[in-house]
């Protein structure tokens, strides 16, 4: 508001100054340095901070991975284009040459050719999601390896250390969920269920921890999850599932047409659900919570940080608890949609 004050009382004196010495051009040229410089000060507080800019910074994925501001690990840029081949090198050559490197520019993430945007590029590079797959795989494997080495271990005896801890959400998994949704065939498919379950929930997790990536709100890796179960139930569908489909029992042969429309549009809206419903949940989440977080930014008001620490606290217990929610339902539901294609008769 200062500031303003300030350009108003500015334009008053030097107008005044402009209409009494109008006839000095060189005069007239320093006023008008004088009101850009003052403008530019303005534009530069006003736009210094963009809450919208921070938030979608934070939720994309980019080709480095920036942990807090000015501490950022490069990572590896692997391109191909018909003109200048496989070419490998690091992030850290964008930056330093301001979103430019030989004959590649990247605009918003996207690599494209300086001389023609419109040539194919293919970006093959480790971002910062890919990146944390990759951490989250190793986690999953050193954690599983030793909760099998307890099992060995520990063989008729009270479970120890990591392996007390997952036990519990192990068995869970498998009878409330995996058993009592797809039946007596349930263990061939048991494997691929908690590693949905705990694929899911690694990355929750890590995802809510300061400067990490943004993997299961990334709408590609939902909608991979989702295809593979999808391909699972199809793959392993029996002849009622199909019978059901193209022909419902007790429907007119007229209405047939219509029925089968309903029902393929009802088979693909099973993984279009398990996609919109985890990557939504989670991105919603991010949002709320870095919302809050640039209100300190907006306002630097000590009071205001600290009603906005207390709920960000809130809002982040409220986040552990989605993070097991959503690992659960999606592992549910994708252990229903399994069930549902490998039923017999007998099994309903």
């Amino acid at each position: 508001m200062f500031k303003r004050l300030l350009v108003i009382c500015s334009l008053s004196v030097f107008s005044m100054g402009y209409v009494s010495a109008q006839h000095h051009e060189e005069g007239h040229e320093t006023i008008h340095e004088e009101l850009e410089e003052i403008h530019e000060e303005i534009q530069h507080d006003e736009e210094s901070f963009n809450m919208g800019n921070m938030i979608m910074h934070h939720i994309l994925d980019e080709h480095g991975w920036e942990f807090a501001h000015g501490v950022k690990l490069p990572l590896p840029v692997i391109v191909y284009s018909k003109e200048h081949g496989l070419d490998v090198f690091s992030s850290a050559r964008f930056d330093e040459g301001h979103g430019e490197y030989g004959p590649y520019v990247m605009h918003h993430e996207k690599i494209a050719l300086k001389d023609d945007h419109h040539a194919a590029v293919y970006d093959f590079s480790i971002t910062k999601n890919v990146a944390s797959l990759i951490l989250s795989a190793v986690l999953l494997i050193l954690i599983f390896t030793a909760v099998a080495k307890g099992y060995k271990k520990n063989e008729g005896k009270a479970p120890k250390g990591i392996q007390s801890l997952l036990e519990p959400v192990i068995t869970t998994i498998k009878d409330d969920v995996v058993k009592a949704n797809i039946g007596p065939k349930y263990e061939a498919y048991l494997p691929y269920m908690l590693t949905l379950f705990f694929f899911i929930l690694i990355n929750n997790l890590i995802g809510l921890t300061p400067g990490a990536a943004n993997l299961t709100g990334n709408i590609a890796v939902t909608l991979t999850l989702a295809l593979i179960t999808f391909v699972i139930v199809h793959f392993k569908a029996n002849k009622n599932y199909w019978g059901h489909i193209f022909n419902p029992p007790g429907v007119p042969m007229v209405l047939l047409p219509l029925f089968w429309v309903i029902e393929i549009v009802g088979i693909f809206m099973k993984p279009a659900s398990l996609t919109i419903r985890l990557f939504a949940n989670i991105t919603g989440g991010h949002i709320i919570l870095l919302s809050f977080i640039g209100l300190i930014f907006m306002f630097k008001n000590y009071a205001v940080g600290g009603g906005v620490w207390a709920i960000g606290t809130f809002m982040s217990l409220i986040e552990i608890l989605v993070a097991f929610i959503q690992a659960y339902i999606f592992t549910l539901l994708s252990s229903m949609y399994i069930g549902s294609a490998i039923e017999e008769h007998h099994d309903h």
